[in-house]
C-alpha cells in the first residue's frame, strides 16, 4: 500500500499546525521535537517562530545533537549559546541530547553499513517524536530533509563521526562516499525502530538552498518555495520532496539543486532507507 503524503502549496505557521492535525496522528507521552537550531552565520534555517505554533500544540520539548566539526554548535556549552542566541530557548524548553555522556547505542541488525548508531543519552526520556526538517540541498549528502534529521541529526557528535566514516569516526571527511549515505539509512532505521511509529516528519520546502542549514556560509536560496508535507513515513515524504523538485520545470533554479542532489548520489540515502524497511518510495500526494 502506497503511503499518505499530505502536500500544501501554503506555507505559513498556522498551516503547519494544520496540516500536523490533518494527519490525525496523536503523539503520546512526553514528546521530542527534532528541530535544527541553524548553525550561526546562517541565513536559511527556519527560525523558532515559524515552527512556534506546532511545538507548543504537541507541548514538545525542543532536541539537538551536538556537531562533529568546528563551528559554534561542536560543544555543549557553544552550542546552547547557539540555541539561546537563535532564540528557541524563548519559546520551549530545550535538550541536548547528547549533552554529557555517556551516549547510548541503538543496534541496527540488518544495517549496510553500521551496525550500531550512537545516539545521546536523553532521547530515552522521550515517548513519542516529531521530526522537523527543513528541505534543501547539502554539500554531502546532496539533499537534506526527515531521513538526515533522524540520522545525522539524532546522533551525538561521536555518532555523527561514526556515521560519516561510516563505522570508522578516523575517517569522517575521507571515507567512501556510498558507505557514509548507506550509514545515514543504518541510523535513520534505528531512530524509526526505536520510537516504533510514534514519529511524525514534517518537511517545509522554503528558502531552498544548495547548502545546508549547518553551513555558516550558505549559499542563498536558488529556488522559489514550494510546499509543506507530511508523513508518517520518512522516505515516503524524503521523495515526495525530490520529484516536486524535479517536476519544477519552470523554476530556474530547479537545475542548480539537481545537480547538487545528483552530483553526492543523494538519491542513494532514499533507496537504502527503503531497501531496510524504513518506509516506501511508492506515496499518495494529497493536496490540501
Amino acid at each position: 500500500m502506497k503511503s499518505k503524503v499530505y502536500f500544501s502549496k501554503i506555507i505559513s505557521p498556522e498551516n503547519v499546525l494544520k496540516m500536523y492535525k490533518k494527519l490525525d496522528k496523536e503523539l503520546t507521552g512526553k514528546v521530542a521535537v527534532k528541530i535544527h537550531s541553524g548553525e550561526e552565520g546562517n541565513q536559511n534555517f527556519l527560525k523558532p517562530e515559524f515552527w512556534r505554533p506546532v511545538i507548543e500544540y504537541v507541548n514538545g520539548t525542543a532536541v539537538e545533537c551536538n556537531t562533529a566539526y568546528d563551528g559554534a554548535r561542536n560543544t555543549t556549552d557553544k552550542h546552547l549559546k547557539t540555541l539561546e542566541s537563535h532564540g528557541w530557548n524563548k519559546y520551549f524548553p530545550v535538550d541536548l541530547l547528547d549533552a554529557e555522556g555517556p551516549d547510548i547505542e541503538l543496534d541496527i541488525p540488518n544495517g549496510k553499513q553500521i551496525k550500531k548508531n550512537y545516539v545521546g543519552k536523553n532521547l530515552t526520556y522521550y515517548n513519542s517524536m516529531l521530526v522537523l526538517a527543513h528541505f534543501k540541498g547539502h554539500p554531502m549528502g546532496g539533499y537534506g530533509g526527515a531521513l538526515k534529521q533522524i540520522s545525522i541529526g539524532i546522533a551525538s557528535s561521536a555518532g555523527k563521526a561514526y556515521i560519516h566514516g561510516a563505522g570508522v569516526p578516523e575517517e569522517i571527511w575521507t571515507s567512501d562516499h556510498d558507505a557514509f549515505l548507506d550509514s545515514m539509512a543504518d541510523a535513520a532505521a534505528s531512530v524509526a525502530e526505536y520510537f516504533s511509529g510514534n514519529i511524525v516528519y514534517i518537511n517545509v520546502m522554503c528558502n531552498i538552498s544548495v547548502d545546508c542549514d549547518c553551513c555558516a556560509v550558505a549559499e542563498d536560496p536558488c529556488m522559489k518555495d514550494i510546499g509543506i508535507l507530511i508523513s508518517l513515513d520518512p522516505v515516503a515524504v524524503d521523495q515526495a520532496c525530490i520529484d516536486l523538485v524535479y517536476s519544477a520545470v519552470d523554476d530556474p533554479g530547479h537545475e542548480h539543486l539537481i545537480e547538487r542532489i545528483e552530483s553526492r548520489n543523494g538519491i542513494r540515502t532514499i533507496e537504502s532507507a527503503a531497501a531496510l524497511g524504513v518506509g516506501s518510495r511508492e506515496y499518495e500526494l494529497i493536496e490540501v
